[in-house]
């Protein structure tokens, strides 16, 4: 572990170190990658040989990797799930290594990370990054599941729970030192006996997240749909008569009810461009999380000048403020009646700049800065 750390603060170079990193099933570069992509990027770029090890890549993902200058190291491991969406894949994924270690049996035995982004790879690290336990996502979830998952889910959830405890205990013993990425997510694990030595947020880009105009639109609410939302809250707005814009690429997760809603424009899965665009020129964006260890989707809207209207709990109340960068409320009735009068009286135009400034304290370039200064510290 010295070595590591000696080599990454005093730039050896690739030669005198290589640098492995463990991540969760990579079928694209989706926000739970981020954080393993940027450190791994800013490796390279320091001259070290970086590998990163996943359950399942795509093939898009190993050719991106390797023009990056990254070793893929794919586990290949066989998901049934695969056609049926990513939040199922990568259950499938957790479950295989929770159950019997297949992950990292297929890692081999001798194999270790220099740092584990992952929740499903159990192998040795000097560092492991905490970004969610799936037994308390699950718990939170519950009650906007699809009638099929709920009932599949009450029948194996003790076996859940089990697996998932001994699984995070296993993988603190093997961590040398343990980061997560909120201070939510840090009390999350404390309940499973985990020691949480720093918080580090995840990274945003804020040359990509930024304000696409200075003169938004603001003809509709924007809101994201997935599976760790409440569709029951978005389509109480919606009977309101609040025009919405939705994007999510989660399928399974979402309700027929809502993409046919005549206050409803479902976007589906957006590309970069498109989200630039729906984030900067929404009125504001609407939040219903059930469970959010961080929050990607509040933190982009706010870069791009939006504020948010949301939960004041878990991830997203670390950094959004009431009154300031959004508004945060207890309850589901709560947050319908804001967003209605939002809606018709509007909010200070100041809110969007306020945003801006607040997402900037996220860059990168900070989240790099902070894994280097925790790395040094740790000698």
């Amino acid at each position: 572990m010295v070595l590591l750390i000696d080599a990454i603060i005093n730039g050896y170079g690739g030669d005198y170190v290589d640098v492995t990193l463990a991540c969760d099933i990579m079928m694209d570069f989706d926000s739970s990658i981020q954080p393993a992509i940027n450190l791994a990027d800013e490796l390279v770029r320091r001259g070290y040989t970086v590998s990163m090890m996943s359950p399942v890549m795509s093939v898009d993902v190993e050719h991106r990797l390797l023009e990056k200058g990254i070793k893929p190291v794919n586990l290949r491991v066989t998901l049934f799930t695969k056609s049926l969406g990513l939040s199922l894949s990568w259950f499938e994924a957790w479950a295989w290594e929770a159950s019997i270690r297949l992950n990292s049996h297929l890692a081999g035995n001798d194999s270790s990370a220099s740092i584990n982004f992952s929740q499903m790879i159990s192998v040795p690290s000097q560092v492991w990054y905490l970004q969610g336990s799936p037994s308390v996502a699950l718990r939170d979830i519950e009650k906007e599941l699809p009638l099929g998952l709920k009932v599949a889910y009450q029948v194996f959830k003790p076996i859940i729970e089990s697996f998932d405890e001994k699984l995070i205990s296993n993988m603190r013993d093997i961590s040398a030192f343990i980061i997560a990425n909120s201070k939510f997510c840090a009390s999350m694990y404390s309940t499973f006996g985990v020691k949480v030595n720093e918080i580090i947020y995840p990274p945003l880009d804020c040359l990509t997240f930024c304000p696409s105009t200075s003169n938004p639109s603001s003809n509709y609410v924007l809101t994201y749909l997935g599976k760790e939302t409440k569709p029951s809250v978005v389509k109480r707005v919606a009977d309101a008569g609040v025009k919405i814009k939705a994007f999510g690429s989660k399928a399974p997760f979402i309700r027929r009810d809502l993409v046919e809603h005549p206050n409803i424009e479902f976007l589906g899965r957006v590309t970069t461009s498109k989200l630039l665009e729906v984030y900067s020129n929404a009125l504001f964006m609407l939040f219903t999380f059930t469970h959010e260890p961080f929050g990607y989707v509040p933190l982009e809207s706010i870069a791009c000048g939006t504020p948010v209207l949301t939960y004041n709990s878990q991830g997203p109340s670390e950094y959004l403020t009431d009154a300031v960068t959004g508004w945060l409320v207890q309850k589901d009735d709560e947050l319908v009646q804001k967003a209605v009068e939002l809606w018709k009286d509007g909010y200070p135009s100041h809110m969007r700049s306020n945003g801006v400034k607040v997402a900037s304290k996220f860059d990168v370039s900070f989240y790099l800065e902070k894994w280097f200064k925790i790395l040094s510290n740790i000698l």
